[in-house]
């Protein structure tokens, strides 16, 4: 099962939303998808280049990896914050 435009954009906006949670941070809904999606982006290219595997086909799966780049985004931008 292939998820689409509309299925990243999805899993973009559950995953920013997530992420916005996990790390204590108040933003707004559009600032949600943007983190979400480019941290799908983030995850999706670690995963596959670095760790070996691709989420293309399960909405967890791609939840998961779209959660850990939008979590490592929020974190390097928090460490470019503070400068």
């Amino acid at each position: 099962m292939e998820l689409g435009f509309i299925g990243w954009i999805v899993v973009g906006l559950v995953a920013g939303f997530l992420a916005e949670k996990i790390m204590k941070r108040n933003d707004s809904l559009l600032m949600n998808l943007v983190i979400g999606v480019v941290g799908a982006l983030l995850g999706g290219f670690i995963a596959t280049n670095f760790l070996g595997f691709s989420a293309g086909g399960s909405w967890i799966m791609a939840t998961v990896i779209a959660l850990g780049g939008a979590l490592l985004l929020l974190f390097v931008l928090g460490l470019f914050r503070r400068r």
